[in-house]
């Protein structure tokens, strides 16, 4: 049914594979090739020089669970009828069933699909009760091990306990699932799912394969594992990013050690920008204002590196900005899968890009923690309707209609607002039209709290 849904077209005798890292909470400045002065990044530095950097890389929300459910969909999370805030162990909506994520598309073209980290799109059901149509297993993937939420944040049934959940496997009261709890001390997560990853790689040798890889960390609370502990100049944050730039490295190294290294697409970036609050335990946006939680460039504007060998050119910078919107399309016309029509995408194919080649500009809706909309892109122009100030002082006083030329000025630090009615009122359409074809689709929870 799902087959007949996509129109999965007949594929190429060679599928090329798709590999997604997603870090969580890391700043633009947070590594070597983004220019970092001290966090070591060998990994990352060497795919961006056999690779490209996408200097305009946007994050689905300033903060998790939107993102995530942007980056699996396509979509803008408020179509599915969330709001923008990150979902607790106990709330009772999650990634919906009619949804159709990247798994499910390349599952019916005959991929392994594999995740290997933090889900945070759904958990429970009626109160704390576990629910597996929250989970990965009922939206495409094969395999899963992870946390099901961020590592700050605990079972209010067995507080104090992070759960690891994996599948399939026996239940332990999640249908399909086997689990396990780690206590406080979260230090082999990162090299867990590295290797976890790795290992799927692996297995998948001679059969196409998709692997979602969202790293739990550096979201606080940091953890770094032996031999990363105590070694970078950055402090415990650098030595949490160096550990996962060595993550990176093992899956590379996996999928050359596999054969596969000309026919795989990784892609690299961050769920949001920094949680600068956290001070030396945050990340850093380098040039950009602000970060996490709001909708100034430090909370969506994300490091974006791509990798393929005799695809992507090597030592290349797309300045055409993109998103983890675009990953659904791009992913389905790589594998020949077609786009569902029965929706609406808020992305588009970047293939274009990857091949060298430019991509022309959609809007992009910058989203609250709640629902709202509160900035708009198109081309260099980005139109603020509202905002809000976390880390510093409003240097703007009390204009809420701000334009920046974000190309010439990615700082945000001189409004054009005035000299550009006309750019303001194109903007806001294309806003309004955003927020229409959201009505116009309904979403699918509604007052529901589920299936």
């Amino acid at each position: 049914m799902l087959t007949a849904l996509l129109g999965a077209a007949a594929a190429p005798p060679t599928k090329p594979n798709i590999v997604i890292i997603f870090c969580d909470d890391a700043g633009y400045g947070d590594f070597g090739f983004t220019g970092h002065p001290t966090i070591r990044t060998p990994n990352l530095d060497q795919m961006a020089a056999e690779g490209m950097v996408f200097s305009q890389f946007y994050s689905g929300s300033s903060v998790c669970t939107p993102s995530r459910y942007a980056l699996l969909t396509g979509r803008d999370a408020r179509r599915s009828g969330l709001n923008g805030s990150v979902l607790f162990p106990p709330d009772k909506l999650g990634i919906h069933p009619k949804e159709i994520t990247i798994a499910e598309g390349l599952k019916s073209a005959g991929y392994r699909t594999g995740m290997f980290g933090k889900w945070h799109l759904g958990w429970a059901h009626k109160g704390n009760d576990f629910n597996p149509d929250r989970l990965p297993l009922a939206h495409g993937f094969d395999e899963y091990w992870g946390v099901p939420y961020s590592n700050d944040m605990r079972n209010i049934r067995d507080y104090g306990k992070l759960p690891i959940v994996w599948g399939p496997g026996e239940g332990s009261g999640i249908e399909g699932y086997g689990m396990e709890r780690i206590g406080d001390d979260q230090g082999m997560l990162t090299m867990e799912t590295s290797r976890k990853a790795a290992d799927f790689i692996k297995r998948s040798k001679g059969e196409p394969f998709f692997a979602y890889v969202p790293y739990s960390m550096p979201h606080i609370p940091l953890y770094a594992g032996p031999g990363f502990k105590g070694k970078s100049r950055r402090g415990l944050y650098g030595d949490v990013i160096e550990e996962i730039d060595h993550g990176v490295g093992t899956i590379v190294k996996a999928i050359k050690s596999s054969g596969a290294g000309k026919n795989t697409l990784v892609f690299f970036t961050s769920d949001n920008g920094p949680w600068l609050v956290f001070r030396e335990d945050g990340g850093s946006n380098g040039l950009l204002r602000e970060g996490k939680q709001t909708t100034w460039e430090g909370g969506q504007h994300v490091p974006g590196l791509a990798w393929m060998p005799g695809t992507v050119p090597a030592g290349a910078v797309s300045m055409d900005y993109a998103s983890v919107h675009d990953f659904l399309p791009t992913a389905f016309e790589m594998a020949s899968v077609d786009l569902p029509t029965d929706r609406a995408l808020d992305g588009q194919s970047i293939v274009p890009a990857l091949n060298g080649g430019p991509i022309d500009p959609i809007p992009f809706v910058y989203l609250t923690p709640r629902k709202d909309d509160h900035a708009i892109r198109y081309g260099k122009w980005k139109l603020h309707t509202a905002y809000s100030f976390r880390y510093e002082e409003n240097p703007f006083g009390k204009n809420k209609t701000l334009l920046f030329n974000v190309e010439e000025d990615p700082g945000e630090q001189y409004d054009r607002s005035k000299d550009h009615p006309e750019i303001i009122e194109m903007l806001m359409k294309m806003r309004d039209e955003r927020r229409e074809s959201i009505k116009r689709e309904g979403t699918y929870w509604g007052d529901e709290v589920g299936p």
